[in-house]
């Protein structure tokens, strides 16, 4: 009986977690993309996370990261990375050059765009290294770092993505395998840019969508070589992570956007459906739900829809989508999806809708959560709770539950722009400058 149980629950915990992603048995107990093994924010409800932390109480251990950033770290096994910026002194030997249409200013000297590896158990710095020393030809948004986009391994190897300075490949002892140039992104009023990579074997899918030119590619993730390119001509900035789905003897590589969200053939590039209604900048994350894909966007205007993965050609506003909202959805932090329950923000404020996802309808009113502010990291669920970060340290966490019961108000002192990341009985919180480990 013994043996059973813990077989038990462990097929329990993946057949609820099944019907959003098929992640392997490694990747369920790591964090190798940035919303966790099921690209969808959840982990398993059998971990213990703890729920009561301040600077002064289950702060297992805190690292100071070179510069600054603002994406999620990702951990496979006892090794964390995280990705950072660091400003140097070295001035440029050319000026500084403003696009007529940028609401920023490019620097006017180098940037060291760093690599750490941090080991889980004791946060210890295990290596860094510098991927590249480059003054970077845009500025960007107040709130935003010239390191926003996350990582994501396979397990065997470390994929970087740091924009327009270049996408390198490491081994995970910090061996550089190979690095690609993939050109300068021109990003709306040069707000900077945020190209998460996504792995699928030996794919590495990487969505580049910019003021003009935009695309989607797929690199060869041993030698980095690129498999094919669509252009996405109709397509501006976006600051999306694709979503890699396996469905019937096939990959579907799903692309949100402002035009439109799509989806491609992986090992092709080939485009087999795209569906209309988004707002303009399109950042959430497409998730799965059974043999659907949920995309929402909220940026002046409020549009989520769920569509079948087995569509074709041009689905805007079909009766073959199984529902769509258009309140309160998300502007920056992705969606949530636990079990059938689909949790959302609206814009980037503490308004909190869950709605059911296989029809769409409202589970309970959209709910005030006062005691946190304004969001840009996305929620997660670990251990039968939610976690809320907001902007300024204060997480919110709550009973993954239909009645959503406070369970804690959590502070630190510090800018918290990336999202939570859980393995195991441990928390992670990835400050602009820091990066804590929470435990009890």
């Amino acid at each position: 009986m013994k043996t059973f149980l813990p077989i038990f629950f462990m097929l329990v915990a993946f057949a609820t977690n099944c019907i959003a992603q098929n992640p392997t048995a490694e990747q369920l107990s790591n964090w190798h993309h940035w919303r966790g093994p099921f690209a969808n924010g959840s982990v398993s409800s059998k971990l213990s996370p703890a729920t009561v932390w301040n600077e002064a109480k289950n702060v297992k251990w805190t690292v100071e990261l070179p510069g600054t950033g603002t994406s999620t770290p990702i951990i496979w096994d006892d090794r964390i990375f995280v990705l950072s910026a660091k400003e140097t002194d070295r001035k440029s030997a050319t000026p500084p050059v403003t696009d007529e249409q940028s609401k920023t200013v490019p620097p006017d000297v180098y940037y060291q765009f760093f690599v750490t590896c941090v080991a889980r158990s004791t946060g210890e710095v295990l290596w860094q290294k510098i991927a590249v020393e480059e003054v970077p030809h845009e500025g960007h948004h107040p709130t935003h770092t010239y390191a926003g986009s996350s990582p994501t391994t396979d397990g065997k190897r470390l994929y970087v993505s740091f924009g327009s300075r270049g996408v390198f490949c490491y081994s995970l002892a910090g061996e550089l395998l190979w690095k690609t140039d993939l050109g300068n992104m021109k990003t709306r009023y040069g707000w900077g840019e945020a190209v998460t990579p996504v792995i699928h074997g030996d794919f590495l899918v990487i969505n580049w969508d910019q003021e003009q030119g935009s695309f989607i590619t797929c690199l060869d993730a041993v030698t980095g070589k690129e498999k094919w390119r669509t252009e996405r001509p109709t397509e501006v900035t976006s600051w999306n992570t694709p979503l890699i789905a396996d469905f019937a003897d096939r990959q579907i590589v799903v692309v949100n956007g402002t035009d439109k969200v799509r989806a491609y053939e992986l090992t092709t590039g080939k485009e087999l459906w795209s569906c209309g209604g988004q707002t303009v900048n399109a950042i959430p994350s497409p998730i799965r739900f059974l043999d659907n894909v949920i995309v929402m966007s909220g940026y002046r205007g409020a549009f989520a829809t769920s569509i079948p993965l087995d569509s074709t050609g041009d689905v805007s506003g079909s009766e073959l989508l199984k529902w769509q909202h258009n309140r309160g959805t998300p502007y920056v932090p992705s969606p949530l999806l636990s079990g059938h329950r689909l949790f959302f923000t609206g814009g980037n404020g503490n308004i909190l809708t869950v709605l059911n996802a296989t029809d769409g309808s409202a589970i309970g009113e959209p709910r005030r959560m006062s005691a946190i502010g304004n969001l840009y990291a996305s929620p997660v669920a670990a251990g039968g709770y939610l976690y809320l970060l907001d902007r300024d340290g204060t997480c919110l966490v709550l009973e993954d539950n239909d009645a959503l019961t406070v369970v804690s108000v959590n502070r630190l002192n510090d800018s918290t722009d990336a999202s939570p990341v859980v393995v195991g009985d441990q928390l992670f919180i990835r400050s602009w400058s820091k990066l804590y480990c929470i435990a009890e």
